[in-house]
């Protein structure tokens, strides 16, 4: 906390936040804010805009009256953990598919003090029991026209998310700032997310069925080898080093 005072988190702890949107095709980041650990997650995602018909899967962290709402009029839809202590009316109790894990799918209105002001829309509640984890999930969406069981595998893809931050840490880790200033933390966290980026699309343009740690491994034993590099991420194995001479570089002098 003394290095980096303007990282306001605890007392004695520094800590910043990084608010990330994964695009789902492919898993690539879209889009992030960096911010200081105390920042709340729903002030970020007020500020972020999406195209109407997306569909934004997030966690509990984000339930927001406000922000449902906002998204539901700008024609935004979104999948989330609902919370245990939401108050709710059900106004519409819809068929739920047979022997599926489905136990309830529900049209309801918030009944809490200013839920209504807050968020006038309805909204669509699901439980789905887990029988793997032998757990029950209640999930609130804004879609009306996706079936019960699709709202419940769109969730299950928010996983992707946790995995992409494993392979973050694991393959770019960032042991130690280089600066204590915010540009210079920021622009080291970009750096990282940058190089996840590229990394992410060599993976997918390969022919070869890279895993992403495999890649870094090999990318960092050859960062001082002269390949060509689409020929390399295709046929790793049978590529061998191109032949490189430096040119004498010429001087003229007048």
């Amino acid at each position: 906390m003394s290095m980096y005072d303007w990282a306001r988190f605890r007392r004695t702890k520094g800590a910043v936040k990084l608010h990330l949107v994964l695009d789902h095709d492919g898993y690539l980041p879209s889009f992030a804010v960096i911010t200081d650990g105390k920042c709340h997650d729903v002030k970020v995602a007020h500020l972020l805009k999406f195209d109407s018909g997306t569909i934004v899967v997030d966690d509990r962290g984000y339930n927001d009256y406000h922000l449902f709402a906002k998204w539901t009029s700008e024609g935004v839809f979104f999948v989330t953990r609902m919370k245990d202590n939401a108050l709710y009316i059900v106004i519409e109790e819809r068929e739920v598919p047979r022997n599926r894990s489905m136990l309830k799918d529900e049209i309801i209105l918030f009944t809490g003090a200013g839920a209504a002001e807050k968020c006038p829309y309805p909204m669509r509640r699901i439980e789905f029991y887990d029988a793997e984890k032998k757990q029950t999930f209640v999930f609130l969406t804004n879609t009306m026209k996706l079936g019960a069981t699709t709202v419940a595998a769109i969730y299950k893809d928010r996983w992707q998310i946790e995995l992409f931050f494993k392979a973050l840490k694991q393959n770019l880790k960032i042991k130690t700032f280089v600066g204590t200033t915010p540009n210079a933390v920021k622009v080291q966290i970009w750096t990282a997310l940058i190089a996840m980026l590229i990394l992410r699309y060599l993976q997918i343009k390969a022919a070869f069925n890279w895993s992403l740690s495999n890649l870094v491994a090999l990318l960092r034993m050859n960062l001082f080898t002269h390949r060509d590099l689409w020929t390399w991420l295709n046929e790793p194995f049978e590529t061998p080093p191109t032949p490189y001479s430096q040119e004498q570089m010429k001087l003229s002098f007048g």
